[in-house]
């Protein structure tokens, strides 16, 4: 055990699942000699590999293999107080774990490796969720496993509905001369209905609203110090990037209130960049970069 073996676990610990490739560009080392460790470290029961990844990938040998903390490697980490204490019986998660599931969280990790990634090329700092919570005194206490999740209250239709806001990323990019630009971001698999005829159901558009309320109420800022802040959506297309715009403008129209915090993007566009360097759009169509050009 090196502390190169303890740092692959760190980030797998992190993320919930990564590919390889993911580990590989996280701890700067080439494709192969990362296999090599995850090697050992699978057999020596320190991380495991999903068994629901063999379902989708059936044909395709060279796909990277996706890992996920294992019992041996969160003991490791519990005995540096790294991990919550509270004995997660990580073999039977990964066991319990879906396509759908993994293939989500898979497409945060994505996003926020190629952030991170990013931010470190252009000299600026990444931080993390959990960074963040841990410099908010009035965030503390916060569910490990949902660090930003909120309370939001949204009316509609003479309704008021109480509902949970969970984004799947959050994190920040320091700039120089000490300033700061905050996100959130919602990874979009194509699955959720953008509208719904019955408001308490999922939809795209509750997500919005539920936004707009957190903001109109100040709830980022109260718990999180977020004076300002960009909310980002990926969507699986070009298609749902036009569909979300459009829910977006049926609620908020272009230079209403809340509704330049919203930005959109799909998959296909950050894979030809990255989140940091390609090009959103705004509600009025426009393209956006978020971070100086």
């Amino acid at each position: 055990m090196t502390e190169g073996d303890i740092e692959i676990i760190r980030h797998i610990a992190r993320h919930r699942f990564l590919r390889s490739t993911h580990v590989a560009d996280l701890v700067r080392r080439s494709i192969d000699r990362t296999n090599d460790r995850l090697c050992h470290l699978f057999h020596a029961g320190y991380v495991d590999r999903p068994r629901s990844q063999l379902d989708y990938y059936p044909t395709k040998g060279s796909a990277p293999i996706v890992y996920a903390l294992a019992d041996r490697g969160a003991r490791l980490l519990r005995e540096q107080g790294e991990v919550d204490p509270s004995g997660i019986d990580w073999g039977r998660k990964n066991l319990e774990a879906g396509r759908p599931f993994i293939e989500h969280q898979l497409g945060i990790a994505d996003f926020e490796v190629a952030a991170q990634l990013s931010a470190e090329r252009s000299g600026y700092r990444y931080v993390n969720a959990e960074d963040i919570v841990s410099k908010s005194p009035a965030a503390a206490g916060s569910d490990r496993g949902n660090l930003f999740s909120l309370r939001v209250t949204v009316s509609h239709q003479g309704a008021r509905h109480e509902i949970g806001l969970v984004p799947d990323i959050a994190f920040a990019i320091d700039l120089k001369k000490g300033a700061s630009r905050n996100f959130v971001a919602e990874i979009d698999r194509g699955t959720m209905p953008i509208t719904r005829a019955v408001f308490s159901q999922t939809s795209i558009e509750r997500k919005l609203r539920s936004y707009l309320s957190a903001h109109v109420s100040h709830l980022f800022e109260r718990k999180f110090g977020w004076k300002h802040f960009r909310i980002l959506f990926v969507a699986s297309d070009d298609s749902r990037v036009r569909s979300m715009i459009e829910a977006l403008r049926s609620i908020q129209p272009p230079g209403a209130a809340g509704s330049s915090l919203f930005l959109f993007a799909s998959r296909d566009a950050l894979r030809a960049a990255d989140p940091l360097t390609a090009a959103w759009r705004g509600v009025d169509g426009s393209l956006r970069w978020l971070l100086p050009q």
